[in-house]
């Protein structure tokens, strides 16, 4: 349920329409190709889990398999990700809520979303759980309900609105923007489908990691891939991609489709959806990103005060705290009206999910050759080693060539680029000058957090 409720979004709900827009029908091709990369790269990060369960997750692997500075850098830059990423979340609520109840500022709002879910990752690891778990059901069941409205109508058996059968899937054209409007919206959608590996990083402080990575993997990647292509091949089967209603921020892919198939308060309803959405990515990104914070600083590569936790709770408070710094800039921001400048912050994490999809495959690739080398036997492996990993870093590579070539997303690749190497200088002056002090030998790297344990907490 967590990887779900990491993954599944706005971006589906609201932002989809965007990329449908772009590349029309052949968008469907978009999310496939996205899906497979993201099941690619799951399982081999599942093989590096499976061997070493950690909080840090590939972070940590990267540490270990390229060099300090890898593990160091992408660390940084997956904790900037999703600390950003909260503000905007807290953003979007804090609209939602306002348009409903306005006698509130949106950015009153957005303090009061921001301090409740401060107020649960504060607490025992077992209420974070909690409130994820019904927050992903929401998502999970308004989707299946899409789903079924949406099939009923494409086989011609819901009985109100207009859309209705296959016609929209190659009335104007199955690739009317041809082959390149498709490319660039397979690089959108990379973006939608970041989030699944936060399973690698709260199995770690579950009773059996192993066991535990192994069976969420298997299952919860194709249903993520399920969820996405299923709702994608609905709308644009019912929906024209030209429906000026797909691109606009407040309607969306789900509720234009909604709206044709004669469904009352199409609107509210999917503002309800998505209200749910940006609340769990927003108590999604808050764990994630203290917990990456608590490995950084068990490694060396950040300050030590990060592996504080509370005796109760177990929880990193410190690290919860300091992760929550952009979203109340983000209140701060809404509440002065310059909103506009964490759009440029946000443009630096761009191509971020590319770069960590390309760190798990180089560290999987070393990684695997060292763990042969000592003899392990690994339980869960990468298929077709290493002709796979290789075709994965080939293909996250020349991505990365073509939104520089292309042009659409270049500002995201020099934003992201100049952060990632501000990052690198920093953490090799860092390791030169000697400063943060590394796990002595024989101590364990893979310890979570204090007193977080799935025996007590059923995340």
């Amino acid at each position: 349920m967590m990887s779900i409720a990491g993954v599944i979004g706005a971006a589906l709900f609201v932002g989809s329409g965007k990329q449908i827009a772009l590349a029309g029908p052949a968008v469907i091709l978009a999310y496939i190709g996205g899906g497979l990369l993201v099941i690619l790269v799951m399982r081999m990060l599942g093989e590096m889990a499976v061997a070493h369960p950690d909080t840090g997750s590939f972070s940590t692997y990267a540490d270990r398999a390229i060099g300090r500075w890898a593990g160091f850098t992408i660390g940084w830059l997956y904790w900037y990700f999703w600390a950003l990423l909260m503000g905007w979340e807290a953003y979007v609520a804090g609209q939602i809520l306002h348009n409903w109840f306005p006698f509130v500022p949106d950015w009153g709002y957005a303090l009061i979303v921001t301090l409740s879910l401060i107020a649960v990752n504060l607490m025992n690891v077992r209420s974070y759980g909690e409130f994820e778990f019904w927050f992903a059901l929401v998502k999970v069941c308004a989707i299946v309900i899409f789903l079924v409205i949406g099939s009923l109508a494409i086989l011609h058996l819901w009985p109100w609105g207009q859309a209705r059968g296959l016609s929209q899937l190659t009335a104007q054209g199955f690739m009317p923007n041809g082959v390149k409007s498709v490319v660039v919206a397979l690089l959108g959608v990379m973006f939608a489908f970041i989030g699944a590996e936060i399973v690698t990083v709260a199995a770690a402080e579950s009773a059996n990691p192993a066991k535990e990575i192994i069976r969420t993997i298997r299952s919860v990647v194709g249903r993520i891939c399920l969820f996405y292509v299923g709702s994608i091949f609905i709308v644009v089967c019912l929906v024209p991609y030209d429906d000026p209603m797909l691109t606009q921020p407040t309607h969306g892919s789900y509720n234009a489709t909604l709206s044709l198939l004669g469904i009352p308060y199409a609107q509210v309803i999917v503002n309800f959806v998505v209200l749910t959405s940006v609340c769990s990515c927003f108590n999604s990104a808050l764990y994630t990103a203290s917990r990456m914070l608590y490995s950084l600083s068990r490694r060396g590569d950040a300050h030590r005060i990060m592996q504080t936790t509370g005796r109760r709770t177990g929880a990193p408070y410190v690290g919860v705290l300091v992760s929550s710094v952009f979203a109340f800039a983000a209140v701060w921001m809404m509440a002065t009206a310059t909103m506009d400048l964490y759009d440029v912050l946000m443009q630096a994490t761009g191509t971020i999910a590319l770069l960590v999809y390309l760190v798990i495959a180089c560290s999987q690739l070393r990684m695997r050759y060292r763990l042969q080398a000592e003899g392990v036997e690994l339980k869960f492996k990468m298929w077709l080693f290493p002709w796979l990993t290789y075709a994965v870093i080939v293909c996250i590579i020349a991505a990365l060539a073509t939104m520089i070539v292309e042009g659409t997303y270049r500002t995201e690749v020099a934003y992201t680029s100049a952060l990632a190497g501000v990052i690198v200088v920093m953490g090799i002056s860092a390791q030169r000058l000697g400063i943060g002090q590394r796990v002595v030998p024989g101590e364990s790297k893979d310890k979570p957090p204090a007193g977080a344990n799935l025996r007590e907490s059923q995340v």
